[in-house]
């Protein structure tokens, strides 16, 4: 069953901003988890979210997150040149 792609895309954007005040990166399985829905499905929409700059990938070189554009500490240190 293929997710409709607003319906994730405000479920994802709702509940990160709900939880901004606590976390701003969150793992690709949480985001899954939100959506309900299988891994191949969720990265449909996790990736489009990323392409249209919804979302922003972040990586350590061993840990991949995610976030809302333009949140969290990492967002204004790149910011600064």
């Amino acid at each position: 069953m293929a997710l409709d792609y607003e319906e994730s895309k405000a479920k994802i954007v709702e509940k990160l901003q709900k939880k901004l005040k606590t976390k701003s990166k969150f793992y690709f399985n949480d985001l899954a988890k939100i959506l309900e829905a299988k891994p191949r499905e969720a990265k449909k929409v996790i990736n489009r979210l990323v392409q249209e700059e919804i979302l922003e990938y972040w990586s350590s070189g061993s840990t991949s997150l995610y976030g809302l554009k333009g949140t969290g500490k990492q967002a204004h240190a790149e910011d600064e040149d």
